[in-house]
């Protein structure tokens, strides 16, 4: 990944007894819609419950299963996340809203209307003098160029435009078929392919030759990781919400992933090395 496409997002100084918060791949809207409800519940009951110490909030990457903003139209569902997440920068909390691989074209109504500061491209960013790399996590690393082609394709203004054009009806059936089809073929839950075949890990790892980083947050694998590059750097990915509810947070001085998940007959596989 070229150096110019990284944002540098400044510094972030925590109040004391305040924490960053950080999730992604809630995939709210992902069928089947009963399910989808409950995770959008249990997903606004969690930003209820860290209200109290919440600094600073990271939403890194496909929190919706599918989301397409038109000038006129807006996407059915997700009030009451989005309402929450109203509330949170009402209040004065800065949220940073990443785009991921399936909620990638957001414009300007989710900003102006929610308040959140929306990032397309990975950024660092220092909080409390720990410097953060902070992307959703595809398109990252060597390899996998069938995608990065669609990644592009994805990006590209021309085709957003011609794509706009289509009735709302048809291009949400289409996206949220595509993203139906596309997850329960690949599975909720991908497996660990190891340190030497992880893109993310090899990334990363290629990037400490140049710049120093304490903490590589990334999401799109859905796997809850915690790995340790060197004496100072460490990898965390971030998991899901469909089955594992996991997230991270940072004290100021220490970062923990932590699950929220309330079935307790549900373990959640963490890979720590």
């Amino acid at each position: 990944m070229k150096k110019s496409k990284i944002l540098q997002a400044g510094k972030i100084n925590l109040d004391p007894g305040k924490k960053a918060y950080f999730a992604s791949d809630v995939h709210l809207g992902l069928y089947p819609y009963d399910q989808s409800r409950k995770r959008e519940l249990n997903f606004v009951n969690w930003l209820e419950t860290i209200k109290k110490d919440v600094g600073v909030l990271f939403l890194v990457g496909d929190i919706f299963d599918y989301w397409y903003e038109y000038k006129k139209v807006t996407a059915r569902g997700f009030v009451r996340f989005l309402g929450k997440l109203c509330e949170i920068t009402d209040s004065g909390i800065p949220v940073y809203f990443f785009t991921g691989n399936h909620d990638v074209w957001v414009f300007d109504y989710l900003p102006s209307e929610t308040g959140v500061v929306v990032y397309k491209n990975p950024i660092e960013v220092e909080i409390n003098n720990r410097r953060f790399f902070i992307a959703h996590g595809d398109g990252v690393g060597p390899g996998d160029h069938s995608y990065k082609i669609l990644r592009k394709i994805f990006h590209n203004k021309i085709l957003q435009f011609l794509f706009s054009k289509i009735h709302p009806n048809y291009t949400y059936a289409l996206g949220h078929n595509w993203s139906r089809h596309s997850r329960y073929t690949k599975g909720l839950v991908t497996p660990f392919l190891g340190v030497e075949k992880e893109y993310n890990i090899r990334f990363a790892k290629d990037y400490l030759t140049n710049e120093p980083i304490d903490y590589f947050i990334f999401g799109h694998r859905h796997i809850p990781m915690d790995i340790k590059l060197s004496e100072r750097s460490r990898l965390i990915n971030l998991g899901e919400w469909i089955q594992g509810c996991t997230f991270a947070e940072f004290d100021g001085d220490h970062l923990t992933l932590r699950s929220f998940n309330q079935n307790p007959h549900q373990g959640v596989n963490f890979i720590r090395i």
